[in-house]
């Protein structure tokens, strides 16, 4: 089957069997937690931050917080603990994230979600830390990724991922696909598709980078994601952690840069990612989350169902 995007397909309606949009119901249980609905900001510094994730977990909606080093995650699951909210932290597959785990462990702190997040998910090192995590907290829900064939997700539920992010590139701060030539760009609606279709248990995929319009959440969906992570959308609202830019006639901009991005790591090599100035836009996360909601919503009512989980019978072409 040719591959293909987004902006290359259409859903088909069908007859709407609700009286309002508001009645369509766009909740959804991932882990041992009922969200909201399944959209999730990347774990991304320019994207999430304490405050929000605060924010995002006490107002119903699932988050991920990143593994960067203005975040200390022991404290970080310390305090969510306190407050009685999900903890839901990231780490990477080197020596420091072992460590990490067994920190955590030692002060009786069990993460709900720990997202195992590198570049090139189908790895020898993503394998054993998937395995060494399922190991030390049983009971964790394990996210894992990224990856971008159906072989990867395979492996990666195999391995012991409860949920698999998929996507390599598509983003547009990341420059993996213009440096390496490989990777989900241009194609990660069918990408999607094919790793969900790859599953062999139930496992979670979370559609990862490329998220243009409020459309291509609902998309998504269809094409089986069952959570969708967006970041360069949720970077510039008014509370987003990068900063604030005025530009020589006033226009106000946010900054959006790369997890893999010089700027973001501070290295002189092997960089796949970009800095990027994106326009301010008046609202908050949560507004944001409300709107997107919303637009979810009439997604459901146009495809002739009532609630998220119908949305996998829509066609499209």
């Amino acid at each position: 089957m040719p591959r293909f995007d987004f902006q290359d397909i259409n859903l088909i309606p069908r007859k709407c069997i609700v009286g309002s949009r508001s009645e369509c119901n766009t909740s959804i249980t991932f882990g041992k937690y009922k969200f909201k609905m399944p959209v999730v900001p990347a774990n991304m510094e320019c994207v999430i931050n304490e405050d929000l994730a605060i924010k995002l977990a006490s107002s119903g909606y699932f988050y991920v917080m990143h593994r960067f080093s203005s975040i200390n995650p022991v404290e970080f699951a310390s305090k969510m603990s306190i407050l009685g909210l999900p903890i839901s932290i990231s780490l990477g597959v080197n020596e420091p994230d072992y460590n990490l785990v067994l920190e955590l462990k030692r002060k009786n702190l069990f993460p709900d979600y720990l997202t195992i997040d590198i570049a090139h998910g189908h790895s020898i090192k993503m394998e054993m830390m998937v395995k060494y995590v399922r190991n030390i907290f049983p009971e964790t829900f394990i996210i894992a990724g990224n990856v971008s064939t159906a072989t990867a997700t395979v492996d990666l539920e195999d391995w012991g991922a409860d949920a698999i992010k998929v996507g390599i590139g598509p983003g547009s701060a990341c420059t993996t696909y213009t440096a390496t030539g490989f990777g989900s760009r241009n194609v990660q609606a069918s990408v999607i598709n094919e790793c969900a279709n790859a599953r062999k248990k139930g496992t979670k995929i979370i559609a990862d980078g490329g998220i243009k319009e409020p459309g291509d959440i609902a998309k998504s969906l269809v094409l089986g994601a069952d959570m969708v992570m967006i970041g360069g959308m949720f970077s510039a609202l008014t509370d987003s952690p990068g900063s604030t830019v005025r530009d020589a006639e006033g226009k106000l901009y946010k900054e959006f840069w790369g997890s893999a991005s010089a700027f973001q790591s501070g290295k002189v090599s092997r960089i796949e990612g970009t800095k990027n100035l994106l326009p301010l836009k008046n609202r908050s996360i949560l507004e944001e989350m409300t709107y997107l909601q919303e637009c979810l919503q009439s997604a459901i009512s146009y495809g002739g169902v009532d609630s998220i989980t119908m949305l996998k019978h829509v066609e499209y072409f």
